[in-house]
Order: structure tokens, then sequence, then C-alpha cells
């Protein structure tokens, strides 16, 4: 490719960015910026049926929050503007004049109950629906008439008969459709708006782009769109076609799937880190050249090639995220962590009011003690359950422990210990439960696991100190004496 590569993501403004969408434009992002391109952000909002007025707001912060940023779009503005098409529409008319004066479109003024009919009587037949091209034909009478009766056409592009219509794709290699099975489609509606197919070639030409890469669902659209370009004499792009995304049962995935969090802003609200989620992005349907799995973005913008994505659909992992999450929580800094879990815990009326030095402790306390086996930050809630009960829910394993004859013992000295302690702190518990060992001469499990047992009705958990500590006195001190 002699000029600089050009790529972009062109969304329809109807929600929030959706997984499939965010995997096209990181690997439009990346292929940019690892080839000195440019990547643009634009909006494809011609189906106002389905525009949602902050539905560019919402692609864009999603891009953002998922660290991605571009060289032209709607905030940035750049040379080949403005970068939505209801604000174009004056672009795209010399050129659907053009395809009218060469006879390569033609008005149709077919109504939908005409076309409703048609595709019913085709359907009978056992024949595959497509438009029969009765208008293609028409004499100027006929129009005149079609007019004078206050109809107002839309405009159909003329299909070639008996063409092939192939090219080399950058991951399905190489493709043929036949022109007979396309039917001539509608290019410009009747109210003066370009449908998909038109308008997105006049956009991908007026902007340069010289490489299309999107899903394996617009693969059907490639032959329509060569044969407008060539129809126009406009060079023809690239074109990458993506596989689908598929669930954990490998079926394709749709926007009903509860199996799999689908948009962006749903893992953004539920505390993952973008770094993790661009991480496993990058993986589905991509492959590095060795095992490794974890990579950073300049890791990946070093790597990344068109050459190592699979045909194969890609399934989208639930698990496998969740522990690359976890990966990424680990090697967090604590304070991060904690802003992530901080809104968690106030959501559920843990945490109130203002916070003071001690609650900003005893917080840090709380994530730091989960933040080895976290998935995401919302799971903060569940982990810090334990210290709000006023129930204690008993496990059977710890039920069987405080039976054992030793247990009453070790549990009435710890509560002496407690009770005259001054210094409640996680340094000052160790000292206490020392003594305890000391005084009765139970160490080890006889020890740890009954006082464990007795606070917090399991026999296996983090740390002990931090979690009598996270307890407070007063509960501990009400636990024991049960």
């Amino acid at each position: 490719m002699s000029q600089p590569l050009r790529v972009r993501y062109a969304p329809s403004p109807t929600g929030h960015l959706h997984i499939g969408g965010a995997r096209t434009a990181l690997f439009d992002y990346l292929l940019a910026r690892r080839n000195n391109g440019v990547f643009i952000v634009r909006f494809e909002d011609t189906d106002q049926t389905r525009h949602k007025e902050s539905g560019i707001a919402d692609q864009l912060s999603g891009l953002k929050w998922l660290g991605l940023d571009w060289d032209e779009s709607v905030d940035i503005g750049g040379p080949y503007g403005p970068y939505r098409q209801m604000e174009r529409l004056d672009l795209y008319k010399p050129y659907t004049d053009q395809l009218l004066s060469q006879g390569n479109a033609y008005p149709c003024y077919c109504t939908e109950e005409d076309l409703e009919q048609e595709r019913a009587e085709q359907e009978a037949k056992g024949e595959m629906p497509r438009y029969s091209g009765k208008c293609r034909h028409l004499t100027s009478e006929q129009r005149n008439a079609f007019e004078q009766a206050g109809r107002k056409p839309s405009i159909r592009f003329r299909v070639p008969e008996d063409r092939i219509i192939a090219f080399d794709d950058k991951v399905r290699e190489h493709v043929e459709f036949e022109s007979n099975g396309i039917g001539d489609f509608i290019i410009v509606r009747p109210d003066g708006i370009p449908t998909y197919n038109f308008a997105v070639i006049l956009d991908d030409h007026l902007m340069k782009i010289n490489l299309v890469i999107r899903g394996e669902e617009h693969l059907s659209n490639t032959p329509r769109q060569i044969l407008m370009y060539e129809a126009l004499g406009l060079p023809v792009p690239e074109f990458a076609h993506l596989s689908l995304i598929l669930n954990q049962d490998r079926k394709k995935m749709s926007k009903r799937d509860e199996s799999i969090i689908q948009f962006i802003e749903q893992y953004k609200e539920l505390g993952y880190l973008p770094e993790a989620v661009v991480n496993f992005i990058a993986l589905l349907g991509w492959s590095p050249g060795g095992e490794e799995e974890m990579f950073t973005k300049e890791e990946l913008i070093a790597q990344f090639d068109l050459n190592r994505v699979s045909k194969s659909p890609a399934v989208f992992d639930m698990d496998k995220l969740n522990w690359m999450n976890n990966h990424y929580l680990k090697k967090a800094p604590l304070s991060r962590v904690v802003d992530l879990c901080l809104p968690h815990l106030q959501k559920a009326g843990f945490i109130q009011g203002e916070l003071s030095s001690e609650k900003t402790h005893w917080v840090e306390t709380l994530v730091g003690l989960n933040q080895e086996r976290m998935r995401y930050a919302a799971e903060i809630v569940e982990l810090a359950q334990l210290f709000f009960q006023d129930e204690l829910v008993m496990e059977e394993e710890a039920s069987a422990i405080l039976q054992e004859e030793h247990v009453p013992v070790v549990l009435s000295r710890f509560l002496q210990q407690v009770e005259q302690a001054e210094d409640f702190s996680v340094e000052a518990i160790p000292g206490m439960v020392k003594q305890v060992q000391k005084d009765t001469g139970y160490k080890g499990k006889q020890l740890f696991m009954s006082i464990r047992a007795a606070l917090t009705g399991q026999v296996h958990g983090p740390d002990l100190n931090k979690s009598i500590f996270l307890l407070g006195k007063e509960k501990v001190v009400a636990r024991l004496r049960k």
C-alpha cells in the first residue's frame, strides 16, 4: 500500500459500544498505530428511526475508556469532515446524479405494498426474494404518470447481469459472488437520504479510506459496493472481514444472550480494568506468534498483523476474561483497586457518609484482603458481606470444628484478650492470638481454625488478622460470646 494507511470505525449511533464494534475499532486502531496510519471514527446516522441522541457520546466514551484515541472524528474534526452522514447529504448528490445520467441507476416507484407482495409471491414459488426490476425499463411517460400521481421514487442501482464479482479479502482470502443473485438495490430512499451501502462507499472514498475492516456480516454487502465503486470509476479499497464472535456454546452471539456481558459500558460499571478488556478483545480472532497471552497496548501495537487474524469464529469465554482481569487486578496498585471498589461498597450501603482517615484505612484493608481473589471490583460487595452480617452463616465444616472439646478454652481466652485490648489494629491482633497459644498450649489448626470458625463461619479464608480487624472489636466480642 503506497499511500499512508487510513482506516475507520463507523458505527451507527444507536447505543453503547458493543463487544463486536469494540473489536473492529481496536483492530483498526492497532493496525493504524503500527503502520503510522490514520484512525478515523465517523458515524453512520442515516437510519433516523434507530438514531439515539446520546449514541455518539456513548460510543466515544466507550472507546476512550478502552484507551483508544483517534486522528479524525466529530469531536476533533479533520480534513475530510463532517464525520456524521446526516451532515454530509450534499456531498452524496453529485454521485447519485452521475449514476442516473450514466444509466447505472434509475428511479423506482414501487411502494412498500408492491414490494411486499412481490416478496410473498417469490417465497411461495420457493425463490430467493429479490427485486424483480419492474421499474428498470419504465418509459418517460410511465415515470411522468407516477410523478403526477404523487409517488416519490427511490433510486435503485442497476446491477449488471452475468458478472462474477471477485476480490481478495485480507482475512477470508479469495471471495467471489455472482451478480445475478443480487437484484437491483435501493441507493437513495424517497426522502433523499442515501442507504448504508451507497453512503458508506462515498464516505470511504471521500475520506481516502484504503482498508475497510469490519465484521463478517458485511461480507454480502461487499459485491454491491464494488459494483458501485466501478460504476463511479472510483478506486476500490482493500477489505478485511472479521469472523463472528460466538458464545461459550459456540452459537452466534445475540444481544439477548445473558451468558455474556455485551457492552463496554457494563464492564466499566462492574469494575473491570480497561487494559484487561483490551487484551481479551484483541485475542478474539487474532493470535500472536507465541504462547504469551498477556499484552500491554504497546505490545499489541508492535505485534498486531491481519495475517494472524483467523477465518474461524472467535469464542467469547467469560471465564477467561474474568481470569485475565483478576491477573491485572492483582498487579494493580491498591489505591486504584480501592477507587474501583468504593462506589460498589457505597451503593451497597456498607460505606456511608464522608470518608474519615479511619474509614479509608478500613476500606484499604478490606480491598487489600480480597485483591488476590476478585475477578472484578463489583465482587467486593459479596466478599465484604461477611463483615456486615448480624447473623453468622455457618459452614458445616466450621460447625464441626466448634464441637471439638478444646474450642471453648481457646475462645474464652481469646475473648479475654479482645475485651482487654486497647489497641485493636491489624498489627496488634497477632500478639493477642500468641498470648492465647501461651495460655492454653493450643496452636496451629486447633488455635487458628477455632477462632476463624467462630468469627467467620468458615474454616478457610483470607488473612485471619485482617479479617478480625475488619469485623471490629464489638462484632468480634459479640460473636465470641455467642
